[in-house]
């Protein structure tokens, strides 16, 4: 790892295929983080569980993510790519950090509060207390920034909380992460514009990284385009299409489609080849993954070296 070079952490949840909104979100800046930073990619399978999911189904949501996750360009040999829970010690310093951060600031959660709307039957504590977790991710490795939209930004805010927290009580121990916001506007669902681009709202809602030509085609002819699925569209072609102007769209949906649909399919052309490649090398992934840990795992352990002394329960 250069020294040199300022950390960069970010996760995605292991849930199926990726859409066109993860992408853009988050994916498409991994490849240059990797060149300008120290960075930690990791598959986020903890934060998951707070969800509803089919057990059966994880272990294989896992490996797709990774295989995705490489056929967008992400070189595991310039950057430490992992799964969360082969690191035990992010589970160990949520602990602690949960001994340390007043019920009051998660109640303050707005995500909590959307969550709990949207799954009434599974109001899980994980749920609650998902922020803290995810300051143990980023606080763990010393991270500098994390990518974030506008919708985590509380959640970087409460990090940085948790940290001076500790640092006031235990003494200086971490650093205060900073936001690294990403530029792209909220990508919504085709069929509902009013929702954010979602896998549980169905097959049609979302565009994904993986889907052929024609049904790409087929969902982009399919969309709402009414006065805010129109804005989505518009959003998708200037992420997609070269020197997007909307005024040569205006009033004409049909070219809009057509246009946005081909820039889609060439954009993605080269990942649904290496996606198709990746999906025949299982052991491969695996061991990537096991490296990324490897490496990942001493740092961590180192830190939690430290952590245990500066709480008082190293007794070694």
């Amino acid at each position: 790892m250069n020294q040199s070079k300022k950390i960069i952490l970010t996760g995605i949840q292991p849930s199926g295929k990726l859409h066109i909104g993860n992408y853009l979100g988050t994916l498409r800046y991994w490849p240059d983080y990797s060149q300008s930073y120290n960075c930690f990619f990791f598959i986020a399978d903890l934060h998951s569980l707070t969800e509803d999911y089919n057990p059966a189904e994880k272990r294989s949501q896992i490996i797709t993510l990774a295989a995705e996750i490489l056929a967008a360009g992400i070189d595991p040999n310039k950057c430490t790519f992992f799964v969360q829970s082969d690191i035990k010690e992010h589970l160990e310093l949520a602990w602690i950090f949960n001994c340390i951060t007043p019920i009051s600031f998660l109640e303050r959660m707005t995500q909590y509060k959307d969550k709990s709307k949207s799954q009434k039957h599974n109001i899980n504590v994980g749920l609650f207390d998902y922020p803290v977790l995810q300051a143990a991710d980023i606080l763990l490795y010393d991270t500098d920034f994390v990518p974030v939209g506008q919708d985590q930004l509380q959640h970087i805010e409460l990090t940085r909380d948790i940290a001076r927290f500790f640092n006031n009580r235990f003494g200086e121990t971490f650093k205060e992460p900073q936001s690294k916001l990403t530029e792209t506007a909220k990508i919504m669902s085709l069929t509902d514009p009013a929702k954010k681009m979602s896998k549980s709202a169905g097959e049609k809602s979302c565009l994904f990284l993986a889907d052929e030509p024609e049904i790409i085609e087929q969902k982009i002819r399919k969309a709402v385009a009414d006065k805010s699925g129109l804005e989505n569209l518009y959003r998708l072609g200037e992420a997609f299409i070269k020197n997007f102007d909307r005024k040569e769209y205006k009033d004409n949906n049909l070219k809009l489609k057509n246009t946005l649909s081909q820039a889609i399919i060439d954009s993605f052309k080269d990942f649904r080849e290496k996606r198709r490649m990746w999906f025949g090398k299982e052991e491969k992934i695996l061991e990537i993954l096991k490296k990324g840990a490897e490496k990942a795992k001493k740092i961590a352990a180192a830190k939690m070296i430290l952590i245990r002394k500066k709480i008082g329960i190293s007794l070694t």
